[in-house]
């Protein structure tokens, strides 16, 4: 790089910083809210419905992500991203609200509203790919995601404080975080409002497509497959897996370091992932993802807490390779980005609620097979992925 290069390097970086903050902050919501919210409705009397909320929150996403995708099309980044941090925040405190006063419906309009929030706020990941050239989307996309690990360890940190702060309301720890989460999507909002965004999409006809006309599109079809596949089985595995742990005597803090290596294994390998799949293409991203999910299914049901812990993060790590890619993929699609990320919010929703159903019914590890077989998936969309390695 020239010299002159690196003072205009430097200063894209800087003005990219809001937008990976802001990142790091709704990472760290989601660990100490939305993660947990199986361990909340099991406490509010509906264990048999414990992933009834993850999957509202991924029906909500389902629904938002296309109608945040279009506004974005037509009004760029920065108002889509900031209007999704600021219903997150009112979906966290109305969750709260109705979890401390044992209110499930209440409470469930909380998790929509979050899940309305994070169909568009994830969709920060194509701001960040959008910055850079084609060749280092990936280098982007695994920066992002490393300031995601760094935002979720923070609040793991945050563990006992939270405890303290739920005894001082009244409320547990598991609740209290809904709290603390809006808090941090408040602060999202305010910085994303100071961000100054580099590109926006590239694209000529700025409106939403249907989902028909998405799938017209070559290399949509193969890319929907991974992309939806490894949300699904991520979403349903990590919403599912608290339970397992407290049926197992864990208690806040350890499941909290549960998480918290699951979050290590998808955002914290971010700085190689990524610029191994600009160099190696997206196959490799598909394939070694698809390899990664089916361990983690498979190890999930093994006895001990050492295999809980390896279970997730593998799970987190598979997801990592096959979402990376897929979302690089994505970013020569701008029109289909919204309706690709709703099929894998659908995937999630129904995961979760079909798999808190499997496991009532027939146990946890009939829905680690499951999950195990439809791992393979991601091997087809690497048979169609396009050869080229940019």
């Amino acid at each position: 790089m020239s010299d002159a290069a690196r003072p205009a390097a430097l200063s894209g970086a800087a003005r990219l910083a809001p937008l990976y903050v802001a990142q790091a902050l709704a990472t760290g919501a989601t660990t100490v809210s939305t993660v947990l919210a199986s361990l909340i409705m099991s406490g509010l009397g509906s264990e048999a419905l414990a992933g009834l909320p993850s999957t509202l929150i991924q029906a909500s996403a389902a629904t938002s992500a296309g109608l945040f995708g279009a506004l974005m099309l037509r009004r760029g980044r920065r108002p889509g991203l900031s209007l999704a941090f600021a219903l997150g925040t009112v979906g966290s405190l109305v969750g709260f609200l109705g979890a401390r006063a044992g209110v499930t419906p209440l409470f469930l309009a909380g998790a929509m509203l979050m899940g309305a929030a994070q169909g568009g706020y994830q969709q920060a990941r194509y701001a960040a790919a959008e910055s850079v050239p084609e060749a280092r989307r990936g280098a982007a996309l695994g920066a992002l995601m490393l300031m995601s690990v760094l935002g979720s360890f923070v609040m793991t940190g945050f563990a006992h404080p939270i405890e303290r702060l739920g005894a001082t309301l009244g409320a547990t720890p598991e609740v209290t975080g809904w709290l603390v989460g809006g808090a941090l999507l408040g602060v999202a909002a305010l910085l994303i409002l100071s961000w100054q965004p580099l590109s926006g999409p590239a694209v000529a006809k700025r409106e939403r497509l249907p989902l028909a006309a998405a799938f017209r599109i070559p290399g949509v079809k193969s890319t929907a497959l991974a992309v939806a596949t490894a949300q699904g089985l991520m979403v349903t595995l990590m919403s599912l897996t608290p339970l397992r742990a407290h049926h197992m005597g864990m208690d806040h803090a350890q499941v909290a370091a549960l998480i918290s290596g699951h979050i290590l294994g998808m955002f914290g390998f971010g700085w190689l992932t990524g610029p191994l799949i600009d160099r190696l293409g997206l196959r490799f991203g598909y394939v070694s993802g698809a390899l990664l999910l089916a361990a983690a299914a498979l190890t999930a049901p093994l006895t001990g807490q050492a295999w809980l812990a390896a279970s997730m993060f593998l799970l987190g790590l598979g997801w990592n390779l096959a979402f990376v890619a897929g979302s690089k993929a994505l970013t020569r699609f701008p029109a289909a980005q919204g309706v690709t990320d709703a099929l894998g919010y659908v995937a999630a929703g129904l995961g979760t609620l079909l798999g808190g159903a499997v496991i009532a019914r027939a146990g946890f590890p009939a829905l680690a097979i499951t999950c195990a077989v439809l791992a393979a998936l991601p091997l087809v969309s690497a048979w169609r992925a396009r050869p080229a390695r940019s």
